[in-house]
């Protein structure tokens, strides 16, 4: 009879009194264990296949000791670089003889959860004091703020603006803006012909400096122009002259 078991997520087939070496379990050495993930057990020619465990079968095991495996060398190099890495690791096993192969009643052992919860340390006077002041002055505020809102509400804003307006309309006389506002406009109308009649004077003195300025350009043109007449006069009268001379000899 055998049975083919997992443990510690290998799987090993296991005979009865069969000493196996798995790996490290937490039970402490000469403990008693049950293993249900059993996958397949052969009885006389009768073989039983889980789907993928048979249902209630289990094996009971127990341990023997907690023993390390051979030293495995890990050694690691990159060539031309200069790196080289020796390390050395020896797995931790625990060895476990087989007692029993059982088709049928297992049942699950209850697992005790340890609880992470720290108690609370009882609270001192001191801590009771504060925690009564801190409730009395919640319920103060609490009572101002219903004082608060069950007071008469306040007139809104928009009330008094408009309230404001009416009393400044009704002070503001409207006849004697209009009376003012004839004057200033009766004030303006002289000093706008004044306005005008000195754009009319600026205008006549430009005229006046034109007509000026005419003048001297045909004058300038006049004088050059003799002097230029004069030039001329005198050198054919010395070509005469010359002549004369000439005529002469």
């Amino acid at each position: 009879m055998y049975a083919i078991v997992e443990i510690a997520g290998q799987q090993f087939k296991v005979e009865k009194g069969k000493i196996i070496f798995v790996h490290r379990l937490d039970e402490k050495e000469g403990s008693k264990v049950d293993f249900d993930r059993v996958l397949l057990i052969e009885d006389n020619g009768k073989v039983l296949v889980g789907e993928p465990l048979v249902m209630g079968a289990y094996i009971e095991a127990k341990v023997l000791e907690h023993i390390k495996g051979d030293k495995v060398v890990v050694f690691k190099k990159k060539r031309r670089k200069g790196y080289k890495v020796k390390k050395g690791h020896r797995q931790q096993y625990s060895q476990v003889e087989i007692i029993a192969i059982n088709e049928k009643g297992y049942v699950k052992k209850p697992v005790k959860v340890e609880s992470t919860r720290e108690e609370k340390p009882v609270e001192t006077e001191k801590a009771e004091v504060a925690r009564a002041k801190k409730t009395a002055s919640k319920a103060a505020a609490a009572s101002e703020t219903a004082d608060r809102k069950t007071a008469p509400a306040k007139p809104t804003t928009a009330k008094k603006t408009a309230e404001a307006k009416e009393a400044t309309g009704a002070r503001k006389p409207t006849a004697p803006k209009t009376a003012a506002k004839e004057k200033s406009a009766a004030q303006k109308t002289p000093a706008a012909r004044k306005t005008t009649g000195t754009g009319k004077a600026g205008t006549l003195k430009t005229a006046d400096k034109k007509s000026t300025s005419a003048k001297k350009t045909t004058t300038a043109k006049k004088s050059t122009a003799a002097k230029t007449t004069g030039v001329s006069k005198s050198e054919t009268s010395s070509k005469g002259d010359a002549e004369k001379k000439t005529g002469k000899k």
